[in-house]
């Protein structure tokens, strides 16, 4: 088959962002949380509770015929490949990407500056997939950005150019790292076939080989912690890469295969070294709970009830997280209301692009990042260093509170296409007698009164004028005499 029509097919199959690849990919959430024991680990974690909104950055091999990131090498059933190429000449095709990546627009710079106008506060950079390709100049494998046809380039070592453009932004900087690593020999050994996601050896059998594999992993993350300058978060992912004793239920009911085999990486050992450099890293193992799963991520989706301890909601800007050609990128509507109802629940949203594979945001995205920033400049006093309200919803409003508890907000999403209502009301966190209320959006003073068991705000004709096509309204309640 040409390269033309391989392409055109893997891109039918594997861009779907929704359906059979995305449910198959959405790691499940932990049912336990363990507040860590460090003072410094738990200052680095109010702070991040402060941030609120980041960006994920999925860049890698995957870019470059534009398709699902890694999982396309992967061989279980609910992987769609054509069915005319072999499965080992298909990895062949995959990973001799590798010597087409040249992003020769690279600009992190204009990444970080759109991410700060879009109102985001930190980062996660996948410095490796599983495919185990590296996007950072690492000494311990050849398949990197930095080894390719990029190898010429200054900024070949992209990671230090992405996490210095972001700290100028003032950026918490963090690195996503995958566990596996199906191009290493000691994750997938060549001399056996890969049946699934996991290392295709019994460790049992080999335990020399694993070994090796744990040392390489080590290796890899002390070189993200002693190369890259301040690092706030290791964002590690392969969730199925765990001792075996800490599979549970929700592990099973994920639907990924479970070998016989403990995949014990030696977290202790890694987070030891990790700290010492970076002391008060925030260390997300996710799934694995207990003490290096520090927040917890619920994949595409927002938890449906409030949850008092901390997590993040990881999705997609479009339907991908990777870059996918003619990906359709959701409305700054939809992610703002998303916004409000994780910030209202106690989380924050960490919502993922893909640079294509010339280095480039895509305009799509942009477009709408830019918007969602536009909405925050004027009303992020309700979402950024805000905690959560006993009442912290009703109907299309959600309430949240500065950290003193004595600033309360309201954010009411307002359907696409939607008139702003002349009044609005709700029957909880009900203001007491003197509160100032004032429309974050313009500065105004908003006349309201209490009519019955509720509370009704007062929108004039002119007010809403002004707020033509605003997805949704914040309004700040100051108590009498603050």
């Amino acid at each position: 088959m040409g390269t033309r029509k391989l392409l055109c097919v893997l891109v039918s199959l594997l861009t779907t962002g929704t359906g059979v690849l995305a449910q198959q990919n959405v790691h499940p959430t932990s049912e336990k949380y363990e507040y860590p024991a460090d003072p410094a680990v738990l200052a680095k974690l109010e702070k991040w509770r402060d941030q609120k909104f980041g960006v994920i950055l999925h860049w890698g091999l995957y870019a470059v015929p534009g398709i699902i990131e890694s999982w396309s090498i992967n061989n279980e059933s609910w992987i769609e490949r054509d069915s005319t190429i072999a499965y080992e000449d298909y990895k062949k095709w995959y990973w001799g990407q590798s010597a087409k990546f040249n992003p020769v627009k690279f600009d992190p710079v204009s990444w970080a500056d759109a991410a700060k106008k879009a109102g985001m506060r930190y980062l996660v950079f996948t410095t490796k997939h599983h495919d185990g390709f590296n996007m950072f100049d690492t000494k311990h494998s050849d398949f990197s950005i930095a080894k390719g046809p990029f190898a010429a380039d200054p900024k070949a070592d992209v990671l230090k150019y992405v996490f210095d453009a972001f700290r100028k932004q003032d950026f918490m900087i963090g690195a996503y790292y995958s566990k596996p690593d199906w191009h290493s020999e000691y994750y997938w050994w060549p001399k056996y076939a890969t049946a699934d996601r996991n290392n295709n050896y019994d460790i049992r059998s080999f335990p020399w080989r694993w070994d090796k594999f744990k040392q390489f992993t080590y290796n890899q993350v002390g070189e993200l912690m002693n190369n890259y300058g301040s690092v706030d978060i290791l964002w590690l992912d392969g969730g199925w890469v765990r001792p075996r004793e800490t599979v549970n239920k929700e592990v099973l009911s994920w639907g990924a295969p479970i070998p016989e085999w403990s995949q014990d990486i030696d977290m202790p050992r890694i987070a030891t070294m990790a700290r010492k450099v970076q002391p008060g890293l925030l260390i997300v193992d996710r799934t694995v709970h207990g003490p290096y799963e520090n927040y917890q991520t619920p994949e595409q989706r927002v938890p449906e009830t409030q949850l008092d301890y901390p997590w993040e909601s990881c999705m997609t800007l479009g339907n991908a997280w990777g870059y996918v050609p003619g990906d359709q990128f959701k409305p700054a509507a939809k992610v703002i209301h998303t916004l409000a109802e994780v910030v209202a629940k106690g989380g924050n949203l960490l919502l993922g692009v893909g640079p294509t594979a010339e280095g480039l945001l895509p305009e799509g995205a942009v477009a709408q990042m830019l918007e969602v920033g536009e909405w925050l400049g004027k009303n992020g006093e309700a979402i950024y260093n805000t905690r959560t309200t006993a009442h912290y919803h009703e109907g299309d409003t959600w309430f949240t509170e500065n950290k003193s508890k004595k600033q309360q907000y309201a954010i009411l999403c307002i359907p696409q296409d939607g008139k702003v209502p002349a009044q609005i009301s709700w029957h909880t966190n009900l203001p007491a007698k003197g509160t100032k209320v004032k429309l974050l959006q313009t500065g105004e003073n908003v006349k309201w009164k209490l009519v019955g068991d509720s509370v009704q705000l007062e929108i004039s004709a002119s007010v809403a004028r002004k707020l033509v096509s605003s997805p949704a309204l914040a309004f700040s309640f100051t108590p009498a005499g603050k």
